[in-house]
This record gives C-alpha cells, structure tokens and sequence, in this order.
C-alpha cells in the first residue's frame, strides 16, 4: 500500500487583495505556517501564477516553485475549474458565466469556448513544466437544465449533449495525456460530469480515455444522499485526486436535496468545515489508502458558519489525523510457520 500525501490547501477560497493573501509567496508562507506541505494553485488567479507563462516557460515554472520551496511548500496540483466549466456552458448560464471569462470573449459563446479549450490546452503545458501528474477541473454542462425534466427530455436529448461534450474535451484530453497528466474532472452538482453514472456516460463517449478520471470529493456526494464509500470501491482506478471538504444533509418536511431557494445557512444541504459535517473521513482515507491512492489530500474549505480562517487553521491537523501511515507487513507474519512449496502440496494432498 502507498501513503497519502498532505496536508494540502486549495488556494482559491483564500487568495484576496490583503496580506498575507495576495501573492504567492505571502500566502505560501501563511499556508506552511499552518502546517501545509503544499498548495493547490487556481490557474485563473494573476495574483498567484500567469497560465501563459507557465505554459511557455520551464524557468518561470521553475521560479514558482522556488518560492513555494523557500517556505517549504510543494506545489501539488493546478485547477482550472472556472475555465474548464466555460468549454461547456448551456445558453440558459451564458450571463452569469460569462464573468469566468477573460473580458474579450464576453458575450460570445464561441469565441468563449475557444478560450476556454485555449486555457485546458495551455493548463496541461504548464502542468507538464511543473512536473505534476494530475490537473483539476470541471467538465461544464449541456445537459444539466434537463437533470429533473418537466416536461420529458425528448428522446436522443442527452446522449446528443455527451456526444458534444466528448467531442469538445477529446482534443484536450489528448493533450494532457501528450503531457503525462493526468486530467481530474470534480464529480460535482451543476456539471454534466455530477455522479458515477453520468462520468461512465462520458468516459465511454471518450472511448475509456487514460488521462479521463476523477476528483473525488465527498461533500457533494453527501448533497446528493450518494454513497460515497461505495464510491470509491467502484472507481478508485479513476480517482486521481481529493479534496477534503465536509458537508451535511439534515432534510425536513419542508426542503430536502434541492434546498427551497434557500441561502447556504438555511439549506437542508451545507458545506461544513472538516468535523463539523458528516463525512466519515476515517472510512475514506482508510479506502484510499487500501486501494492505493498516492495523491494529495487537500483541504479545500468552504463553509456557511466557520471562518476560513479557523477552518485553514484547524483543517491542516485534521488531514494530518486521517493520513494513515501504511504497514509494511501483515499483521499475523509473526506466525508464519515457514512452509515452502512441497509442504504445501503435501497438505493439499496433490
């Protein structure tokens, strides 16, 4: 069995104008402080990482990870959630995502997707100059408007959608695997990627893709009443990468999964901050590490109630609690009797 590696933080939810978050090397110092091995990078953020850049040059790499290395920090894994949600994105959300973009391509779908895929192709070059195996991100949605239908989905209505999707993130899958990465799409509600059906439902329209896998992240799985240990039995050969978010669902005779419109504080549905929700994180790691996952465990924080800052705070101790230093031997190799191969023939009778 191999080790789980963290503790590791997702920066997004952090990043701000106001030390110690506004730059790379202010917020990397922050993060080690706390007890960090390494950081999750959003690619979109200027203040952290220029994606161009990265993408053209090894040494700009190389001095990102000498600021990360200076306050004793890797760099575990780029994202590109935001522009990986814009390579697919259904007319009825062109408004509210149109700020993910970059201000030339607003309102313009296509120029928009083309700068989108751009961005994905650019991601996996700067992953690969970085030296990283797996990248995150979103598959975006065509499908999603018609999740729970009324009235019915016409017939052919979702697998015309999977067959575009597939057809828009082959050339990107393509290329990260030209870059040995592996890409990492989070299984999560509003995408078309959003449970183990609908990711096996693109996973054959990308004919069982190498680099096609996952980002497993329970909390969304607990908003969705879905079974997320069994989950991981299913798919642990695709899951690549993990973030450690909690989360719980208190349903009532008022509201349930789909929460009443309601803000986050009023959801039967909520992020929590880690042990505040109910995720069993001790059956998790204790699956990941029995089926072998060596990636990082990285907190990523959200919660309706607890401060980001109590929750970076006590989320770097939580992960490090739940990190299982694997055995190396079997726990009854004490009464190992020393048979060899005739013996056992001779027991066996044969």
């Amino acid at each position: 069995m191999k080790k789980i590696k963290g503790p590791a933080i997702f920066l997004a939810q952090f990043v701000g104008d106001e030390e110690p978050f506004n730059s790379l090397e202010k917020i990397s110092k922050w993060a080690s402080s706390l007890g960090y091995k390494g950081v999750q990078i959003p690619s979109w953020d200027k203040r952290l990482i220029d994606l161009s850049k990265a993408a053209e040059s090894k040494s700009y790499c190389d001095d990102i990870n000498s600021i990360l290395n200076k306050n004793n920090i890797v760099l575990t894994e780029l994202s590109t959630h935001l522009q990986g949600q814009l390579v697919a994105v259904h007319p009825a959300y062109d408004i509210p995502f149109d700020g993910f973009a970059h201000e030339s391509v607003r309102g313009n779908p296509s120029k928009r997707k083309d700068w989108a895929i751009n961005e994905l192709m650019m991601a996996a070059s700067a992953s690969k100059n970085f030296g990283l195996t797996a990248h995150a991100t979103f598959s975006g949605a065509l499908a999603w408007p018609y999740m729970y239908p009324w009235p019915q989905r016409p017939a052919g209505l979702v697998e015309e959608a999977f067959n575009e999707l597939a057809n828009r993130w082959k050339p990107i899958l393509n290329t990260f695997d030209e870059a040995g990465v592996d890409l990492c799409y989070e299984i999560h509600p509003g995408e078309d990627l959003h449970d183990g059906v609908s990711f096996e439902m693109f996973l054959d329209k990308v004919n069982n893709h190498p680099r096609c896998n996952m980002l497993y992240d329970p909390s969304h799985f607990i908003l969705q009443h879905l079974n997320y240990l069994d989950h991981i039995d299913i798919y642990h050969d695709r899951i690549k990468m993990f973030h450690v978010k909690d989360a719980e669902l208190n349903p009532t005779g008022k509201q349930g999964v789909y929460g009443g419109f309601q803000s986050w504080i009023d959801r039967a549905g909520r992020f929590r901050s880690l042990g505040d929700g109910q995720v069993n994180f001790k059956s998790i790691f204790s699956k990941l590490s029995q089926y072998n996952y060596d990636g990082w465990a990285v907190l990523e924080w959200e919660c309706c109630i607890k401060s980001p800052k109590q929750g970076a705070e006590e989320g770097a101790k939580f992960i490090e609690d739940h990190i299982i230093d694997v055995t190396e031997k079997a726990f009854d190799d004490f009464a190992d009797s020393g048979m060899d191969l005739e013996t056992n023939k001779k027991l066996l009778g044969i």
